[in-house]
């Protein structure tokens, strides 16, 4: 796969595009805690992607189960 340079600036609807085409997935973890007591944990894992790019992706790695 090529990866591409174009020179000047891209349009919102290209960057959305390449996001939705390629995916993005942001991985979150953050804990409080206040004297080694734990006071709140979060832990988010966020994908944006198309339907078509998750769905590929997914088949790949065995998450879609074929129903019978």
């Amino acid at each position: 796969m090529a990866v591409e340079k174009t020179i000047g600036s891209s349009s919102l609807v290209e960057v959305v595009d390449r996001i939705l085409d390629k995916g993005v997935v942001i991985d979150a973890w953050a804990r409080v805690s206040l004297v080694g007591i734990e006071l709140l944990a979060v832990e988010a894992r966020i994908v944006v992607a198309s339907v078509e790019t998750y769905l590929k992706y997914a088949e790949a790695i065995g998450l879609t189960a074929r129903a019978a």
